[in-house]
Formats: C-alpha cells, structure tokens, sequence
C-alpha cells in the first residue's frame, strides 16, 4: 500500500519535497546554536566532516554552508526586522524552527548572489523537509514579500532614521544590539564613519591566521607549505601567515606537529608584546595565569625557551588545562600546566618576571567570528565578570616581583573591561604598587594604537579581534 497521501480528484499529484543535503546541513547548525546556545565555530566543523565523509558533499557545498550559517547569524538582527514586517503576528509567536529558514531565505535573497527564483524555491523545499507542506506554505508567502526588495530598500523601510536615533539605525543596518553599538561607539570615540567601519568589520569574514611557534617553525616554511596562492605574510607579526579561502590549517604539516596553530594576529601582538616589554633584572620565569585554551600560551612558551626562560600555564578548568597542555606539547623549553584558579594562586607572591592575565570577558571584540555572542550577551553581564577581572589582575600583580610586568588582555574593547578595570585597581589603596608601561612601541609598525600608555586593536582598522592590552610594571 502507498505511503503517499490520497489526492482529490484534479488536484496536483504528490510530490516528496527534494532533500538539500547543503541547506538541511546549514538548518541544523542554526537549531544546534538556538536550542544549545552552541558556537557555529564548534557545531559546524563536526557537521560538515559528518557530511564529507558520507560523500555527498564537495569543497564547494561546504563553502555554501559556511556562507549560509555563518551570514544568517552575522544578519540575524537586520533579518529579523525585515522579517518582522513581513508576518502578522509579533516575531516572538513564529516558531524558532520557522523563522530558521525564514532567516536563511533571507540571507539568500538580500545577502548572496542565488538568484531570487533559486531562493524562494530551495527555502521552501527545506520547509517542506523539515517543517512539513503547511510550513512551507507560510515561508513561502513571507519569502516572496521579502523577495519584493533589495537590502538597501528594506533598511530604507525598518530601519528608524539616523538622525532620530542614531543607535539605533546602526543596530538595525549592521546587525548589532543597541547597546552593543552604544559601547563600541563610546570606546571608539569619534563620529559616524569610525563606528559604522567597526560594525560593518564585524560582519566580514575573519582571515584564518597562523602563528608559526619560534624556534619549532617560521612564517617563511608556513608560507612556503601554503603557497603563493594560498597563503600571505602577516601584516603586523612576524609569526602569522594569512591563509586564502582555499587555505586548510589542518592539512599543514607543521599544524597537526604542534609547531604552528591558528591564532588572530591580536592575540600574537599582545603575546608578543609583553615578552617583549623591558623588565629590571632577572627575566627566568614566565606565568600564564588564565591560559585556557592555550594559543597565547603556545607562543609565550616558545618565546620563553628561546632566552632559557620557563613557563607556568594555569588554566582554572581542568578540560581547558588539558588544551593548554596540547597546545603546549613539544615546546623545547621548560615549562608546566596546571589546574589553578588565577584568583586563589597556588605559586607564592613575587615569583614570576612575566604574567600575561588574559581575563574571561564578554567577547565583544570577537564578534566577527562568533557573531551570535552579541544577542545572547546583555548588558547586565559586565556586572558578572568585572569582580573576576579585577581580582585576576590584582593576584597577576602579586604573582610578578618588583621590577616585572604584567600583561591585562582581554578581547573586548568595552570600557567597563579595559580602562575602567586597570584604573581601578592601580588606585586601590593597599594594593601592590604598579606603573604603565607604554604598550605602543612594543607592536612596532602597527598604526592608529591611539594615545597610550595602553592599546587598543580593532577590526576594522587593524584586521584583528578588538583585543586590549594593559602593560604594568610593579614598583613596590
């Protein structure tokens, strides 16, 4: 008997909806991200590994995958909006599922070069598999709406006008939250055109870049493993080499041996700097006290071996510590990695010569590559990390000798994480008496670091993550 549902008389025949192996695959790392607050940077690797490996998909549907997933988070909130004047009942009563392909469809339309047509129909297809024909009916329906105007003539519509409100126009036609634009806006400083740089930076795919570990590889037998084609030289690290589209970290040599890894050029520039940042005396003992998940600690390792200099990786969760210590393995000079909480040292005061404190934080200045950060975090979440990162910095401070320096890093470029954070603390009455030590020479070449003492790198201008770097010498 067939499994097929019975037909009226002159209605059309049944048709069983196509499967799109490249749009299912994008609909459930969407689901995965929603339902499980996951990472797309964690969710879609796995996903598409799975789907190379059964065969039916290619460098080229992977690449759409990515596009799909990735453009559809970045868009999420000018999407929404659009979407929102396309239904007839608030956005919070269409079922997430739904507005999922709702929100795919639109990328496709007003975010890629799939012609209209190939949109509509292949969004509704996954409706069909996915959410079932009755679905599939209202996507279509809202689709074709959508359909009916560019990008640039939906912002003209949803967007309120700039002069109204400029936070908002902004948070609409770029996709951020309120009051993430009102803080990027207020740490940036200027007028429109730096912001709109900055929010428009944050929806661009992020270059990979690799770090080659000194004394284990070079950026040249990184260059040269890549190719022409593939690969350029960093613009600000001698470490880094930028990888093409076509490039595959994983498929290096020096990659998979632990003698060069993927690190943004910001986190390179900040390790680097404060190996690099004149102390008084002895220079024989280094401490990562948050080193999780151990990309600065990697190159902090190996720059430690290369002047006889030991290095102590801390990372306060065990499964964290365990990545430190992969990223770790193999370096030619001394050094160790343990479970500790950075704000309850286990090392005695004064012992180090170098600390790097790279504190828990928001993650605002990584928002290019996990672009649903911005609508889980809230402002109210400051309140929850400023005590960690003050407290991490005052036991960093503690744990250095007179004469040493610590390193506050944080990827966030919000004021309440950086400035505010080291200001506070080096007025603390009672606390361990410090100085700044100017952070702008120590990232020679690099443009536009701002008045100093302490530096502020951002994506739009740099081509990095918006990570901060506080240097501070202790006196007393």
């Amino acid at each position: 008997m067939s499994d097929q549902p019975r037909r009226r008389p002159g209605s059309k025949p049944y048709r069983r909806p196509k499967k799109d192996p490249v749009r299912i695959l994008a609909f459930e790392a969407l689901r995965a991200v929603d339902e499980r607050d996951a990472y797309a940077n964690l969710v879609l690797p796995p996903l598409l590994r799975k789907a190379r490996e059964g065969g039916d998909f290619d460098a080229r549907d992977a690449a759409l995958a990515t596009e799909l997933v990735y453009g559809t988070l970045r868009r999420q909130g000018t999407y929404d909006a659009i979407i929102a004047a396309c239904v007839d009942r608030p956005l919070r009563e269409v079922d997430p599922p739904v507005l999922d392909v709702l929100s795919l469809g639109a990328h496709q339309l007003l975010g890629t070069r799939i012609p209209t047509h190939a949109a509509v129909s292949a969004s509704v297809e996954l409706a069909r598999v996915v959410l079932g024909d009755g679905r599939a009916k209202f996507v279509n329906a809202v689709l074709r709406k959508i359909a009916a105007e560019d990008l640039d003539g939906w912002l003209e519509r949803v967007a309120p006008p700039y002069d109204d409100d400029p936070e908002d126009h902004l948070g609409v036609v770029h996709s951020h939250p309120r009051w993430v634009v009102s803080a990027l806006w207020d740490s940036l400083g200027g007028g429109r055109a730096g912001i709109e740089d900055l929010l428009e930076a944050d929806n661009e795919r992020p270059e990979v870049t690799l770090v080659a570990r000194p004394g284990r590889a070079t950026a040249e037998e990184l260059l040269d493993a890549v190719g022409e084609e593939n690969g350029l030289p960093g613009r600000w690290s001698p470490y880094a080499v930028r990888l093409s589209e076509g490039g595959e970290p994983g498929a290096l040599d020096a990659v998979r041996e632990g003698r060069a890894g993927v690190q943004d050029e910001g986190s390179q520039l900040v390790a680097v700097a404060l190996a690099n940042a004149p102390v008084d005396g002895a220079d024989a003992r280094w401490l990562d006290a948050c080193a999780g998940p151990g990309g600065k600690a990697a190159l902090l390792g190996a720059l430690a071996a290369e002047r006889g200099a030991a290095l102590l990786a801390a990372e306060k969760q065990p499964h964290r510590a365990r990545l430190v210590g992969r990223a770790l393995a193999g370096n030619p000079g001394p050094y160790e990695v343990i479970a500790a909480d950075g704000t309850r040292p286990v090392w005695r005061p004064g012992s180090f010569d170098r600390v790097l404190v790279d504190v828990p934080c928001t993650g605002l200045g990584a928002l290019r590559r996990r672009p649903e950060a911005r609508w889980r975090r809230r402002p109210e979440d400051l309140d929850g990390f400023a005590p960690l990162q003050r407290e991490l910095l005052r036991q960093a401070l503690k744990a250095v000798r007179v004469g040493g320096v610590v390193g506050y890093a944080t990827c966030s470029p919000h004021l309440a994480e950086t400035r505010a954070v080291v200001d506070d603390v080096l007025k603390e009455r009672g606390g361990v008496a410090a100085e700044p030590v100017d952070a702008r020479p120590l990232m020679p070449g690099v443009p536009a670091l701002g008045d100093g003492p302490d530096v502020q790198l951002w994506p739009h201008l740099h081509g990095t993550d918006a990570m901060y770097l506080a240097l501070l010498r202790r006196t007393a």
